[in-house]
């Protein structure tokens, strides 16, 4: 009985250590190319307001409630979510845009209030292409060991790139058939 009990305080003390030996920062990211030029793609971003056509998010409570303050759009943009079901509770605000000919970025201040806490970065990165855009969606940020402790049994990357695929084609879907 004494064997059983060490070998399982053992096999807690190696997964706990392995846990915390993984890297302290996390970063996910999917591309897709858009047949849009980058402002077109960009307006489907920086308007919180277009995210409910396109973000995989947005219909998983009907619930949900949303409050939108600072700017219309662009820097100083802020979007607040709260929900009763799987939505939970947050805040999105743009710090950063640049676009242009040459290419674009968004960057979006990302909090996470319920079911968990977490202050992460939304990223989407435009290059312009002869066929239009390429765009990229990251979001990166630290990891807590409670994150790393949860990651060695859950694909973090598989499950959320799911949801950032799906968002990027209504997206595309979105940019493609917006007036030019």
């Amino acid at each position: 009985m004494l064997a059983v009990l060490l070998v399982l305080v053992i096999a807690i003390g190696a997964l706990l250590g392995y846990a915390n030996s993984r890297p302290d920062k996390f970063r996910l990211e999917r591309s897709i190319r858009i047949a849009a030029p980058i402002l077109q793609v960009a307006e489907q971003i920086d308007d919180f307001h277009q995210w409910q056509k396109w973000s995989p998010w947005e219909h998983i409570d009907p619930t949900l409630q949303r409050t939108f303050s600072g700017a219309d759009a662009g820097v100083g943009a802020v979007y607040e979510w709260t929900g009763t079901g799987k939505a939970g509770a947050g805040r999105m605000e743009i710090v950063e845009m640049r676009t242009g000919s040459a290419g674009g970025l968004i960057t979006i201040k990302l909090d996470f209030i319920k079911p968990f806490q977490a202050s992460n970065t939304a990223e989407f990165l435009m290059t312009p292409t002869d066929a239009g855009t390429d765009l990229t969606w990251a979001m990166f940020g630290p990891s807590k060991f409670m994150t790393k402790l949860m990651g060695v049994f859950m694909d973090f990357d598989k499950i959320v790139g799911k949801d950032f695929e799906a968002g990027l084609a209504a997206l595309k879907r979105n940019a493609e058939q917006a007036p030019r």
